[in-house]
């Protein structure tokens, strides 16, 4: 499979670890630099704008998908390629959704698991079948990691299920694995949950 635009989650904050904002300028320029564009949440701050800020100087193309509520707080970039304003979070996430080929959640809070998960369910219901994965910077996704394979030991979530959410530390190998990914039949789990 290949990536036309990925969408990246992500924090509006730098985080405590100085890896988390090189890091995300570099996957950036990372995919700029692959002919990926990059669709995110349209900020100037944190992760989300050091993202932008790489992709751009790497010459890629950036979509920003913003609430008309963030526009007037002022934290739109307004150096992308295109940026659409829309009237709420539920939008932006379909919007995201719809323009991308596949989803990277890099370091981030609240919004980052809740977009995560969404698209995560997503695939398992089989409302979409695009790939799904963690760009662990500095282990950041460890602990998350855990808990999904607790999930999987107490039944909630099938081993073929856990499959669908890709975690790599580096760029190359995340995409590649992601391309990689089946996402398999929801029926086929519920008659069959143990796998």
């Amino acid at each position: 499979m290949s990536f036309r635009r990925i969408a990246v989650y992500c924090g509006a904050n730098p985080g405590r670890d100085p890896r988390y904002r090189p890091g995300a300028r570099a996957f950036g320029s990372w995919l700029a630099g692959r002919g990926i564009g990059v669709v995110y949440g349209g900020g100037n701050v944190g992760l989300m704008g050091a993202l932008a800020d790489g992709a751009i100087e790497g010459g890629g193309e950036v979509i920003g998908v913003i609430p008309e509520k963030l526009m007037g707080l002022e934290l739109a970039h307004t150096g992308i390629t295109r940026l659409e304003v829309v009237e709420g979070m539920h939008p932006r996430k379909l919007r995201m959704a719809e323009l991308a080929d596949g989803f990277v959640a890099m370091p981030g809070g609240y919004g980052t698991l809740e977009e995560l998960f969404e698209v995560v369910t997503w695939a398992q219901l089989e409302y979409h079948h695009k790939p799904v994965g963690l760009l662990n910077i500095g282990g950041f996704w460890d602990p998350l990691v855990k808990l999904l394979d607790h999930l999987v030991e107490q039944g909630f979530v099938g081993a073929s299920h856990r499959a669908i959410l890709v975690v790599e530390e580096d760029p190359e190998l995340l995409l590649a694995a992601m391309s990689r990914v089946k996402v398999p039949s929801l029926r086929k789990w519920l008659e069959r949950p143990d796998v």
